[in-house]
């Protein structure tokens, strides 16, 4: 298969990184446009992948078009290369709020399409990827798609009427998650630990303890008991984190977060 990539920021990076890492494709098989000179001769010197300033001549190369462009851009690429977006090709978004249903419309006609939904940890290899389909594909094409993003983390196939949850609780999530080590860390360097040390403790007890929920398959709230003896010091910290509106904070910032993605 014949790979494109129209826009080439960090997530497409990402994207093409893990695809060359696994040998799903080779460089030759795998094309990108962008608007400027300078993106494309990192990807050419990054990747040996080919590069074009035409987002058409993209489309007309590739058998699988990932759009990887700000989605306020959508509508304007899709019909720039709409001409040659044939019946064969597949089309996918990574962009939150652009509806199967919109996508179909710019194109004006029926075409293969996928939405997705990944997240910055891909840049690392531990992303979580959201994904659907529309009834055009085939189950091999859809194995194919899905193996893009498996290269660069998780994949987990969800309805559409989900998306925008997903948007919260994982394409966006990141950023909450980064406050909360700054904010531990900030806490740590008024205890007097070092600015260094105090990221690395707080950075490796958020990733260790994300590591427990996967891998025990037990509850969230059990973990949490566990390190909670009675009247120790955790669950003087857990008093204070309820008594401020933490999960109550978390809870509002996705549902604001999801609705946002509603309306793009």
């Amino acid at each position: 298969m014949k790979l494109g990539f129209i826009g080439c920021g960090n997530m497409a990076k990402a994207i093409i990184e893990g695809i060359l890492s696994s040998e799903l494709l080779f460089k030759e098989d795998i094309v990108v446009s962008a608007l400027h000179s300078s993106t494309l001769e990192e990807a050419k010197r990054r990747f040996g992948v080919h590069t074009s300033g035409d987002n058409r001549e993209v489309a007309e190369n590739a058998d699988c078009v990932i759009l990887a462009v700000k989605p306020y851009l959508y509508e304007e690429v899709i019909h720039e290369i709409s001409p040659v977006v044939d019946k064969s090709k597949i089309v996918v978004s990574i962009a939150p709020g652009k509806t199967l249903k919109q996508l179909k419309e710019w194109f004006g006609r029926e075409v293969k399409l996928v939405r997705t939904m990944p997240n910055t940890p891909c840049t690392v290899g531990e992303g979580m990827t959201a994904i659907c389909f529309n009834d055009r594909l085939d189950p091999k094409e859809v194995s194919e798609v899905k193996s893009f993003f498996e290269a660069c983390g998780r994949v987990e196939e969800v309805s559409e009427d989900k998306m925008d949850a997903v948007v919260a609780v994982s394409g966006s999530s990141p950023a909450y998650i980064f406050v909360l080590i700054e904010a531990m860390a900030d806490a740590a360097v008024l205890e007097g630990m070092s600015r260094a040390q105090a990221y690395l403790f707080a950075s490796q007890a958020v990733l260790g303890s994300a590591k427990m929920v996967l891998e025990s398959g037990l509850h969230p709230a059990k973990l949490k008991d566990g390190v909670c003896s009675p009247g120790g010091t955790t669950i003087e910290a857990v008093r204070i984190l309820e008594e401020k509106g933490f999960r109550s904070s978390v809870i509002e910032a996705m549902i604001a977060c999801a609705k946002k993605s509603s309306q793009m």
